[in-house]
Order: structure tokens, then sequence, then C-alpha cells
């Protein structure tokens, strides 16, 4: 008998193509919630699941999270005990850098402030700084941070890391810890969140932070809307410290038609697009950790759920 995957995923675009990708493997059997053989399902896909999944699915031995994160699965099905897994996609690493890029080139070019005196038809030529002498600084530097930061270095951006534990990247100068953490971001134009959503990050972009960077620094957010305070960020941006702020994740989302983010003026809102895995990758990658969990094999790309990463 062929292992059973259930789909639990609060999306109903990605839910059907799921359905759809892991259906043509003909060794399991692919199934959603509300099916007859639901109760036979021994891994979940998940994405913003029911957080009673376990209790209405009893059989569910391991989680599989449709995405690079976990903290989507919920604080009580991350404390269950089960082994959870997530998406590894070079391809997903290399959107991330895309889109990062672009946000830099959108700072260090100034098209931002372009953009701004064309609605005022206003013809203003801004001097152009060489890469090496805009300072990145990206915060997080597990997979796709570390992506990102080594592939801005080579584009020639002085680029900075800051991650929890010690790394060692080319051409990454490189911070660690809270004790680094101040003289990390004091050097830094341009801050790119890459940290994943836990208890020591939630909150983490505030106004202690923004006060630490130097004054006209740019901000992107494309970690977690849970990192960042928004009330913070609102008022480091009316007050003029931070010149921009470029933000592709919410605490909501969609981000509700009346949020002051919309209309905040250097904000830049995009609809959590900077990078994401096809729906052909995310099921090759489970189904092949389903297949080693049948086989009482170890899964790849495992967290660790007291770092929640």
């Amino acid at each position: 008998m062929s292992p059973t995957v259930l789909i639990s995923i609060d999306d109903a675009e990605l839910s059907s193509s799921l359905l759809m990708e892991l259906g043509k493997f003909d060794d399991i059997t692919v199934c959603l919630p509300q099916d007859s053989n639901a109760g036979d399902a021994q891994m979940a896909v998940c994405w913003h699941p029911d957080q009673a999944l376990l209790d209405k699915f009893p059989q569910i031995q391991c989680l599989h999270s449709a995405a690079a994160g976990v903290d989507h699965l919920g604080q009580s099905l991350l404390a269950s005990g089960l082994p959870v897994a997530r998406i590894v996609d070079p391809d997903q690493k290399q959107g991330m850098l895309e889109y990062v890029l672009w946000c830099v080139l959108n700072h260090h070019r100034d098209f931002d402030r372009t953009v701004k005196n064309q609605a005022q038809q206003r013809w203003h030529l801004y001097p152009q700084l060489p890469a090496n002498e805009v300072r990145v600084g990206v915060m997080g530097l597990g997979e796709i941070g570390a992506h990102v930061a080594t592939g801005l270095a080579q584009f020639g951006y002085s680029v900075s890391g800051w991650s929890r534990r010690p790394k060692q990247l080319e051409r990454v100068s490189t911070f660690s810890g809270p004790s680094e953490f101040t003289g990390f971001l004091e050097q830094v134009d341009v801050l790119v969140n890459l940290l994943p959503l836990n208890q020591a990050t939630q909150g983490i972009l505030n106004h202690s932070l923004f006060q630490a960077l130097p004054k006209g620094a740019c901000l992107v957010n494309t970690g977690r809307g849970g990192h960042l305070v928004e009330a913070d960020l609102i008022s480091a941006l009316e007050t003029g410290w931070l010149r921009s702020a470029v933000l592709d994740v919410f605490t909501a989302e969609p981000l509700p038609a009346d949020h002051p983010l919309w209309t905040t003026e250097g904000v830049i809102v995009t609809p959590h697009m900077a990078s994401s895995s096809s729906a052909a990758m995310i099921a090759h990658q489970v189904h092949h950790n389903v297949l080693r969990f049948i086989k009482d094999q170890p899964l790849l790309n495992t967290i660790d759920r007291t770092l929640g990463y």
C-alpha cells in the first residue's frame, strides 16, 4: 500500500497545483482534508494549516512545509514533536537575490527619488556612486541569506552580514550574536532582513534598530511580517531618519486596503513576490522525503524545532 500524503494548505491555487503535481507520482497517494482516505495520511504538506490538524488526523507522523520557512505552521504544530522538513530550492535563492538587487539598485541609483521627482515634474540629476561605496547589510545568513550576501558582493557592493552564530562568507564581512549587532547596523546603508521568525526575532525591526542605522538608510524586509513593528517604521520614515523601505511581507496578507503603509511616503509595497518555489519543485522534494520517511531514512532539510529553522 502506498504512503498517503495530506495537503493542508490555506491557499486554493497552491493546494490545487500541488494536488496535481504530487498526483503525478504513482508510488504515493495524495488527498485533501475532506477526502475519505485523509485519515490514513502519514505526512502532511502544509502552508498555514489547520491548527487542529493532528487532532483530526492522528496518523500523521511528519510535517512538511511547502516553503523555505516554517513559522506559518504555528506554535502548536511546531511544538508537536513531529519531524518538520522544509523546501530548499536553488531557484528560490536566485529569485531572492534578483529581488534584493532591485531593492539595492533602487536606493543606490536614486530611482526612488527620481520616481518621486517625476510626479512633481522635477528634473534633477543625482551624483552616481560606485557600488563599493554602498554598504549593504544582510540579517540572516542561512541558505538564502548567504546566497544573497555573496551575490551582492559579486556585483561590487560592500556587503556585511549578521547571524546568530559565526559564519564565514567570501567577500562578506560577517558579524554574529547580540554583542556584534549594533556594530553591524552602524555601518549599513541598505538593511536586508532575511531572518527566520521565532521568539528571538519577533519585532526585531523596531525603533531601537532603526536608530542604530545611519540616517538616510533603507530597509528591505523579505523575512516575515512579524519581524516588523510597523508603527516604528512609519515614525522613522516620517521623521526622516530612514529614507525608504521596501516591504514584501506583512502580518496581515493581503495587506488591508486601508493600511497606512500603502500611503506612507518612502514605502514600496510588493505582494509577497520576492521569490517562491514552483509547485513542481515543492512536489519533487516532498515526494523524495516521503519515500525516505517510509524507509526510515533521515529526512532532508529538517529544522531544529528549538530554533524554529
